[in-house]
């Protein structure tokens, strides 16, 4: 037991990034991102094969974000002990068997438990990935750390979703969960290759929940998660819609590429000033973002000022998940676990909030609502960025 927590407890402190177990983390997100978004790439031939409607076959994205919601703060409550590399292996072996699983049903009932599955393990990656990041990187390059891992979601959303679209498209949507399947298996094995295994908390050591948000700074950092993400979401999702209600239906997806571009644009903006300006990185990344609603609420036709505002969206979000994952992390201190499930479980709660309440704006009041609503939830998101100067988004980080 000596031997094995010595060994587990030590990382290279060269003073650089250890890009190769940092890239396997980041081909984890990835692979997360990419398992819950391929079935909105691939969702006709998803709905004809399974025999039900598209609408019913949307639903599998939002059955994995239910997933994620209802296993983040339990199951890292439940394994905190466990060494760190022992329980990503078990997300992504998780992964490799819910993507089986989807990639050989016939049956929507048990595709749906298939991605109920998916997001359980959805759930146990992003609770420690962040946490992982910063525990293999030396102390002041934990921000960097945590925005290269990161760069996987952006990475999923701005070519992993088109790539699994097109392979859909080519081969059947099934293979396209097949090479998810094989993705997992591959990074089941870089994992075990190049990354080191961190202890997990001694027995009893973990904070609970509620003496998580007692902590300076915690409460803040979810609330913004909770609003920012609430925002993107509701337009995000049916950018669709509000695109073709300016005559532009029939360039969804080359305002998605802009999204995309921007995005890596934005994280790597993040990664490179993370470890000094955290602060004025998240007041940035709303500003962008509130100004760029605000120029596609003003409903205006013109195709190049929707693709200026889509880019300034992208670099502002792009970096958050970074951003908010290290103040999180920043705030919780010793509680960091337990701050990251907070995290991801309000994230994924409000991914899911913002479909229901995206649907619910464009049935009731139009397309144009959307970005109007996105605007109205960063004003109270940007005023708790700036009240946070002590804790949550301090000027001067610990």
């Amino acid at each position: 037991m000596r031997i094995t927590a010595a060994r587990t407890d030590t990382v290279p402190r060269t003073g650089k990034l250890p890009l190769r177990p940092l890239l396997a983390l980041a081909t984890a997100a990835f692979t997360t991102v990419l398992t819950e978004a391929l079935p909105a790439g691939v969702l006709r031939g998803m709905s004809a094969g399974l025999g039900v409607s598209e609408s019913a076959t949307g639903q599998l994205v939002t059955v994995y974000a239910i997933g994620t919601v209802a296993a983040a703060i339990p199951l890292s409550a439940v394994t905190s002990t466990w060494p760190r590399k022992r329980l990503l292996l078990a997300g992504v072996a998780g992964f490799a068997v819910a993507n089986t699983v989807t990639a050989v049903s016939s049956h929507f009932p048990l595709t749906l438990a298939a991605r109920f599955v998916a997001g359980v393990a959805a759930g146990v990656v992003w609770a420690l990935l962040a946490g992982y990041a910063r525990g293999v990187a030396p102390d002041h390059l934990r921000g960097k750390a945590t925005a290269l891992v990161m760069a996987g979601i952006p990475v999923a959303l701005s070519l992993g979703v088109p790539a699994g679209t097109f392979l859909g498209n080519a081969l059947g949507w099934r293979a396209a969960f097949w090479a998810m399947t094989a993705l997992a298996v591959v990074l089941i094995a870089w994992t075990v290759a190049v990354v080191p295994d961190r202890p997990g908390q001694p027995r009893g050591g973990r904070v609970p929940v509620a003496r998580t948000l007692a902590l300076p700074g915690v409460v803040p950092v979810m609330v913004v998660t909770l609003v920012f993400v609430l925002a993107h979401t509701i337009l995000y999702t049916y950018i669709a819609a509000y695109l073709a209600r300016l005559g532009l239906a029939d360039r969804v997806d080359a305002v998605l590429l802009v999204f995309g571009v921007a995005s890596v644009a934005g994280i790597w903006v993040v990664g490179a000033h993370i470890d000094r300006r955290l602060r004025a990185l998240m007041i940035g990344a709303a500003v962008l973002f509130a100004v760029a609603v605000t120029v596609l609420a003003a409903d205006l036709a013109a195709a190049p000022l929707v693709y200026v505002a889509v880019a300034l969206w992208g670099l502002g979000f792009g970096g958050v998940p970074t951003l908010l994952t290290t103040a999180a992390g920043d705030a919780g201190g010793e509680a960091a676990d337990s701050a990251q499930a907070l995290l991801v479980t309000l994230w994924n709660a409000a991914m899911a909030g913002g479909g229901v309440a995206g649907g619910l704006l464009l049935d009731g009041f139009g397309a144009g609502s959307l970005p109007w609503s996105a605007l109205v939830l960063l004003v109270p998101a940007l005023t708790v960025v700036v009240a946070a100067r002590s804790h949550g988004f301090p000027a001067v980080r610990r």
